[in-house]
């Protein structure tokens, strides 16, 4: 009744209770998402009827999740402005909070040719928001509240070069992975924080085992805009998310991903659907 309870709740507006317990809920966020989308599209196709200024009007979406919304912003550019391409792409199966210390730790690992075990200590310097996320989180006990850890995080792609699902399922409670994540810590840098939200600025101090400080730092992490996937890497996140736990082949996903990069010339799209 209690995990119903969670579960249940979570779904009213996507709530961040499930950190403090390991609790399921942030897989269940999009996945209810997607589910509710589809449930209105069925819906609808049957004339079942919904609120027609459910975004605007003076009971709708935007009067009851904000005191300052601006409508007019939904259709800023509308047909020409294409959000998509200012979508970021996750390159870390991890809180976003995590992901430009992570890229910065990689890039000093790879320039100085470091291993786990040459590697003393971590600061990572954050914005105040990474700060407020991921400091509760001191003990993980589950995969996903690992995921919020920027010291398991940060042990990942020291360990095993990347954070990915298939690491956090295998590695986050190892002894080594344990032992990395002790060796972190976070510091808030004025500059990060000043320019967080409209950049995710990365930065990091090494302390090597022979006592060297080496900085790194990460103006954009990757997988944002301005530092975006290329191609081969998003069609290898996909196939590798698709593997994980058996959803899909990788010939599956590879027949599929030829039909994505020529959607472009596709006539209709329910023809898609209804072959799928």
């Amino acid at each position: 009744m209690l995990h119903a309870l969670g579960s249940a709740g979570t779904q009213s507006a996507g709530l961040w209770e499930f950190l403090r317990d390991g609790a399921d809920s942030k897989q269940l966020h999009p996945a209810h998402a997607a589910g509710a989308g589809l449930s209105a599209a069925y819906l609808a196709a049957e004339g079942f009827t919904g609120a027609q200024r459910i975004l605007v009007g003076a009971k709708g979406l935007a009067a009851g999740m904000s005191s300052d919304a601006d409508p007019a912003r939904l259709t800023d550019r509308l047909g020409s402005r294409w959000a998509t391409a200012e979508t970021s792409f996750k390159f870390h199966a991890a809180c976003r909070h995590t992901h430009p210390a992570a890229d910065a730790l990689l890039q000093v690992m790879q320039a100085h040719g470091l291993t786990a075990a040459d590697v003393a200590g971590v600061t990572a310097q954050v914005h105040q928001g990474a700060i407020d996320v991921l400091g509760p989180v001191v003990n993980p006990q589950t995969v996903h509240q690992s995921k919020f850890s920027m010291g398991t995080v940060l042990a990942m792609v020291a360990l095993h070069g990347r954070a990915g699902m298939a690491e956090f399922d295998a590695h986050f409670a190892d002894p080594a992975t344990r032992a990395f994540c002790a060796k972190v810590q976070m510091a808030l840098d004025t500059e990060v924080d000043g320019a967080y939200p409209t950049r995710w600025i990365g930065k990091v101090v090494v302390a090597t085992t022979d006592g060297r400080h080496l900085a790194g730092r990460v103006d954009e992490p990757k997988g944002d805009p301005g530092n975006t996937l290329s191609r081969a890497e998003l069609e290898d996140k996909a196939i590798r998310l698709a593997l994980y736990r058996g959803g899909a082949t990788e010939a599956e996903m590879r027949a599929l991903i030829s039909t994505v990069w020529g959607l472009t010339d596709a006539g209709v799209v329910p023809r898609l659907l209804a072959a799928a």
